[in-house]
């Protein structure tokens, strides 16, 4: 059983006096985390934070004002940020053609940075009971937060349906975050439920293979033999036209130029986890509760022309862009919510065996038709399903006893 976790945005009023005092407190956590995060970057990139901690809590009580756990928290914060940087660095490795032409990979880690993480944006990391916490006055629940001074309380936007997060049976509030975006304040709280009860191995209803890709975001093939294909296409047309409006601002190299640059990059990625969100729901709501979503373990795996086709340029850009450790995350927490699991698979070979023959023959895939032509037995079919009939296969393997299913050269004839 899975803990679900979700994070609520919740738009907050202000007046003149709240305004100011948030715009305080968050430029002043953010150049602390600013001053953590250059000491982390300066001291070989210690991520301890309690040692961090023992070392820089004063003196950042000291040189921004901040209270006990606002200077507790931006330690925690730029932590947080190294590692999560770590982990995109480690999912994507830097890969270059060696004199011979060949294509090599070298893992890339934290000390490839040249500078250390900056915290521009006005920010503060909030604990509940500490920092802040829900409150009601005359019949209205009111947020209260912590400031470099006194608290205050605001109102606040109700979202559609948030009441039943107040239900402390159900759910549990986490941390929150301050933020300003246009002018507007506005407060991100996590909310946690615990996991359904229900997902068994012995109870699964369905075993669905999921190649994720460009032409198609998801190619999902299930034990019935079912293929869903969700189009990509209009997707990347999108991402060719931000490309183009990227391009064409980075030739200016204006001060106006790199504020748009900023503003069009936050348009595309919350455009893209918006996709990443329907994607996700379609397949959730498609096969219900008791399903095991069989995915490949991107980590570490990048992509080349000979991978791509003949729009070798413009795939590889794609692909690098195209958010698929997000899909897997939002795939992971809505499967949760229906009692079903995401399991991830060795991607070896899922593209290049025939699911009828089990031959294994790189030649056999067909980028520029898209399609998988056997050398063997002569099965033919689209190449994003061929991906998605091995990976519901793994996903098989793994439900009948085999716990590091994947396929291999050396056991196909």
């Amino acid at each position: 059983m899975s803990d679900i976790i979700k994070t609520i945005k919740l738009h907050i009023h202000t007046d003149e006096a709240a305004d100011l005092a948030f715009q305080e407190l968050t430029r002043q956590y953010a150049d602390a985390c600013t001053a953590v995060s250059q000491y982390v970057f300066d001291h070989g990139f210690l991520m301890n934070s309690l040692k961090l901690q023992d070392l820089l809590y004063h003196s950042i009580r000291e040189e921004f004002g901040l209270k006990s756990q606002f200077a507790i928290s931006s330690i925690k914060t730029v932590t947080a940020r190294y590692k999560t940087l770590k982990e995109q660095l480690y999912q994507n490795p830097y890969r270059y053609q060696d004199e011979n032409g060949k294509w090599k990979t070298v893992t890339r880690t934290l000390e490839w940075l040249w500078k250390p993480i900056v915290f521009r944006r006005p920010q503060a990391d909030f604990v509940r009971g500490r920092d802040y916490s829900f409150v009601m006055d005359k019949g209205y629940r009111l947020l209260s937060l912590n400031t470099m001074g006194k608290r205050i309380r605001v109102s606040f936007d109700i979202p559609e349906n948030f009441c039943g997060y107040f239900d402390s049976s159900q759910w549990i509030f986490g941390g929150g975050k301050l933020v300003s975006l246009k002018g507007e304040w506005y407060f991100h709280v996590s909310v946690t439920k615990a996991g359904a009860e229900g997902f068994s191995q012995e109870v699964v209803r369905h075993v669905v293979g999921i190649d994720r890709g460009l032409r198609f975001l998801a190619t999902a093939y299930d034990e019935q033999g079912c293929t869903c294909f969700v189009d990509g296409k209009e997707v990347m047309r999108k991402r060719d036209a931000f490309q183009a409006v990227r391009s064409e601002l980075q030739s200016k190299g204006t001060k106006s130029a790199k504020r748009a640059l900023k503003r069009i990059s936050g348009r595309e990625n919350r455009w893209m986890a918006g996709v990443n969100h329907r994607v996700t729901k379609t397949l959730v709501d498609r096969y219900g509760s008791g399903t095991l979503f069989v995915l490949e373990d991107l980590a570490g795996v990048s992509f080349d022309e000979k991978n791509l086709g003949s729009n070798a340029k413009s795939g590889r850009r794609q692909l690098r862009s195209w958010a698929f450790y997000q899909m897997e995350q939002m795939l992971t927490y809505k499967a949760h919510e229906s009692a079903s699991e995401v399991l991830k698979v060795k991607p070896d070979y899922t593209s290049q065996r025939c699911p009828k023959c089990g031959r294994i023959m790189k030649s056999n895939r067909h980028h520029d038709i898209h399609e998988y032509i056997c050398d063997c037995c002569g099965y033919r079919s689209n190449d994003d399903r061929v991906g998605a009939m091995n990976i519901q296969l793994l996903g098989t393997m793994y439900l009948s006893g085999d716990r590091n299913p994947r396929f291999g050269e050396r056991k196909e004839n």
